[in-house]
């Protein structure tokens, strides 16, 4: 794919393990307003979804929701970080990715990423973040990802977007952008990859 000019990273599920970070997160604000843990089909959802979308999932009542918001807007998220598994050849891969290339992260994550990045020597690795909180509709919308191809002055079809979700594949699709689907066979991709040195191979096609 020599016109590739731009790698895009979602973020969890893709550069870190995050299924039992992200439960914590939530199961944390439940056992605050002395809820039930998160079931098998709000953890899926919660996985792609942006945090104020999870919470408008879980807390029906208007006051409460307020209310977890606010719990929510307190919380340091560094208790969560030691359940974030970083995979293994992201460095490596960002590291020949410049200067070839221009690196981004595209996530519903919002105000958890910069401590993420910064707790795991992440800052200053990618050119562009574009976080749930850049953007007037996060994904499955494909503002996110038309952010960045609008930023570095190229054509959707001149980035590959790395992502393992439904919301992922969607945003893909209607932004332009060729998805790399990591570890999920399910999706309808232009690449299916287990690991990201198969990111390298596909760029150098």
């Amino acid at each position: 794919m020599k016109d590739i000019r731009v790698v895009i990273f979602d973020c969890d599920g893709v550069m870190f393990e995050t299924s039992e970070a992200n439960r914590a997160y939530y199961n944390h604000i439940l056992s605050h307003f002395n809820m039930p843990k998160l079931t098998p089909e709000q953890f899926v959802y919660a996985h792609q979804h942006t945090a104020d979308e999870v919470l408008i999932l879980l807390f029906k009542d208007d006051a409460q929701l307020a209310a977890a918001r606010a719990f929510r807007s307190q919380m340091s998220y560094g208790m969560f970080i030691p359940y974030m598994i970083i995979e293994p050849s992201l460095k490596p891969l960002l590291e020949w990715l410049k200067p070839r290339y221009k690196t981004a992260v595209a996530t519903n994550r919002s105000d958890t990423m910069p401590r993420v990045l910064k707790e795991f020597g992440l800052e200053g690795s990618f050119d562009m973040v574009v976080t749930a909180l850049d953007v007037k509709r996060p994904k499955p919308d494909p503002e996110p990802l038309l952010k960045i191809t609008t930023h570095f002055g190229i054509d959707p079809d001149q980035a590959i977007y790395i992502g393992d979700s439904q919301v992922d594949e969607t945003a893909a699709v209607k932004a332009g952008i060729p998805l790399a689907a990591y570890k999920n066979p399910a999706l309808s991709a232009a690449f299916h990859i287990s690991d990201f040195n198969e990111i390298r191979a596909i760029l150098e096609q």
